[in-house]
């Protein structure tokens, strides 16, 4: 892997140089959404010695929606400013830098048709498909993102982009953290790379686009505290403060998701009309992919008394493999009357597994679920003034895997708002690790015939700048596969503590959620901005279990200092949701499990910031969790693992306009 990194780096150096030359004069032929051209406006007339207008500097998503960079000061970049770089309002943050995320809120993925590979919660930081962006820019961009860590180390994720002529764009990050955490066992290492490329012919009849990323996420596993310990966190006790003395319950545990793929993505044009009031335009398409990743948990000695009885002593490896190829062919026809429509066949190939078949005397578990599918995709989009209408369905043809979805929304455009009304099904196989799971530890062994999990979406929106945005989503969902508690017992059946496993429900479950967002300004210098989402969930069992409410709310000053040359924003930032019993994570498995054991929540998280803007360079400073000293030790990321401690910390983002 190193070579191939270095083989990379070569490369993009060698196209670093060539662009120095090639970009002289600013690139001008910006592409819109769909990747047709986008008219001139005056503002983009290129003049000699004038730097193109920032709206040129292009982000494109895998479905082809644009964005420029924003380089402007806001509570959205507050909020975004963390190791994920998004939002994450939904999520509860373990004690260090690069560890899990908890859920807050649910979401369910509603255009999945094959299971994937597990370990879900350890994928936050993994770079998936969908993630990656293609970009097209007049002169080279850099963004440099920089933000201290936890107790010892740093996090750096640093991209270049150029266009090498008005047709062909590379770019080449890596993102790379290291942090110490406060408590014992927490190390995070992690490491992502991405290479992006695209091109279209002068004629605009071809097009290209490639990436390729390799990623390596470290943990240091400490399964939380040890029941002592977490005594002792509990009642304060003044020869705890120092958090490296509280023993945990795992101390040479270390698990690894380690992952590569290689993707293209290309279409060529067959018909196409000149004439502007009647276009049309004919394309096929070609998209293949191959991942090859892996999820390992190691330890140099079994942890028995935490994980239960291990076949051996030493030496703890477990590893679980999955590859996966993907091809597809397709045409799609973009038509001023019919509307956008796109068809195609795939074939997924999938290999998870082990290398070993485990005979536990009572069953024998296989080593492998290996296959491949066919699969037939299509979509539908159409506008009709203010009125739009989309459609996505897949549905696997052929294989040993069934599978299918459906999902339409449409949504008007009115003066002042929008609103938009969906609808969707899914049904597909659980995850892998839910049907087949191997390890030294012999509870962790299981080989499973589910059923397909069963989904039924509606959902509502409504955005407005003027107004507020709000969401609310009802899910129905029938055998509902999941990690959760069951009891360990010994020889005698005594109950000697908890392991985590797989499960399926009969029980159809119901999920009702209604997020809601607003922001205001006042005395021309001052703003709030408030979120909050209400959640309930109808079951007879306790199995998904949320926190019925989780509400954010910041109020700051904003205001520009030193002669109007830095913009200032600083605020207090008050994060809160009710107690629930909040999900455990399993280390082994790198899987979040539901539990009714402990309720956690009804804390509050109060951060205050100190935010500044000069010219291009966005800098942020942040204490964090700042009542902590003030209250109860009762904060929680999940069982057993207090979140950090009071903590200042401070970073900047940097963009390059060459």
């Amino acid at each position: 892997m190193s070579t191939l990194i270095k083989s990379f780096l070569l490369f993009s150096l060698l196209m670093a140089t060539a662009s120095a030359y090639a970009l002289q004069q600013p690139v001008r032929d910006n592409l819109g959404n769909n990747g047709r051209q986008r008219p001139l406006n005056n503002k983009e007339v290129s003049v000699e010695g004038e730097k193109p207008p920032i709206t040129d500097y292009l982000i494109i998503s895998q479905d082809r929606d644009t964005t420029y960079v924003d380089t402007t000061l806001s509570m959205a970049k507050e909020f975004k400013f963390n190791y994920l770089r998004q939002d994450n309002f939904e999520l509860m943050p373990f004690p260090n830098i690069g560890q899990p995320y908890n859920r807050l809120i649910k979401r369910f993925d509603m255009e999945q048709l094959t299971p994937r590979m597990g370990a879900e919660a350890r994928h936050d930081n993994y770079y998936e498909i969908s993630d990656i962006n293609d970009y097209y820019v007049p002169t080279p961009l850099t963004d440099l993102y920089f933000k201290t860590a936890i107790n010892q180390g740093q996090q750096l994720d640093a991209l270049f982009t150029s266009n090498i002529s008005p047709q062909f764009n590379f770019s080449i990050s890596y993102k790379g953290m290291r942090s110490a955490g406060d408590f014992v066992n927490t190390l995070t290492s992690t490491g992502n790379f991405k290479f992006t490329s695209n091109y279209f012919s002068k004629d605009k009849r071809y097009r290209l686009r490639l990436h390729t990323v390799f990623q390596d996420l470290s943990n240091q596993e400490s399964g939380g505290l040890s029941p002592d310990a977490l005594q002792g966190y509990l009642d304060q006790d003044e020869n705890l403060d120092d958090r490296g003395r509280l023993e945990p319950n795992l101390d040479d545990a270390v698990s690894l998701l380690d992952g590569k793929r290689f993707y293209i993505d290309q279409d060529f044009e067959l018909l196409k009309s000149a004439d502007s009031l009647k276009n049309y335009s004919l394309r096929v398409h070609n998209k293949m992919y191959f991942e090859d990743k892996f999820y390992r948990y190691e330890e140099d000695n079994a942890s028995t008394e935490f994980l239960g009885e291990a076949y051996q002593s030493t030496n703890i490896k477990d590893k679980t493999n999955y590859e996966e190829s993907y091809v597809e062919v397709g045409a799609s026809l973009d038509h001023y009357l019919f509307g956008y429509m796109k068809a195609g066949i795939a074939r997924l190939d999938y290999n998870y597994g082990y290398d070993r078949i485990v005979n536990r005397g009572t069953e024998v578990i296989t080593n492998r679920l290996a296959s491949e599918v066919y699969q037939f995709k299509a979509a539908f989009e159409k506008r009709l003034g203010v009125f739009e209408f989309q459609a996505h369905g897949g549905i696997n043809i052929a294989g040993e895997l069934d599978g299918q979805y459906l999902n339409a929304m449409a949504s008007v455009d009115f003066k002042d708002f929008t609103v938009a009304a969906g609808a969707g099904i899914s049904s597909r196989a659980p995850n892998f690790n839910l049907l087949l799971h191997q390890s030294e530890y012999e509870e962790y062994n299981w080989q499973n015939s589910f059923n397909n999990v069963e989904k039924q979406q509606l959902n509502l929106q409504v955005k407005s700048e003027k107004y507020f945005d709000v969401e609310l989503e009802v899910n129905t969902i029938q055998d509902y596969a999941y990690f959760g508690e069951r009891n360990r017992e010994d020889v005698a059946l005594d109950f000697t503590g908890y392991v985590v496993g797989p499960f399926q429900t009969d029980e159809q479950l119901t999920y009702l959620k209604i997020k809601a967002h607003k922001s205001f300004e006042f005395l021309r210098y001052f703003g709030t901005d408030h979120t909050l989402a209400f959640q309930t969930v109808d079951q007879t069992a306790d199995i998904i279990n949320v926190p019925s409410f989780v509400t954010r709310n910041s109020i700051y000053y904003k205001d520009r200092w030193f002669k109007k040359a830095m913009l200032v924003q600083t605020g207090i930032t008050l994060k809160y949701f009710d107690e629930y019993n909040m999900d455990g994570y399993d280390p082994v498995l790198g899987e979040f499990y539901s539990q009714n054991s402990v309720k956690l929540g009804a804390f509050p998280l109060v951060d205050i910031f100190f935010n500044a803007k000069i010219q291009q360079t966005r800098i942020f400073v942040k204490l964090e969790n700042a009542t902590s000293p003030l209250g109860e030790p009762n904060f929680f990321s999940a069982p057993r693992t207090p979140f950090r401690d009071l903590s200042l910390r401070f970073g900047l983002v940097w963009n390059f306009f060459l």
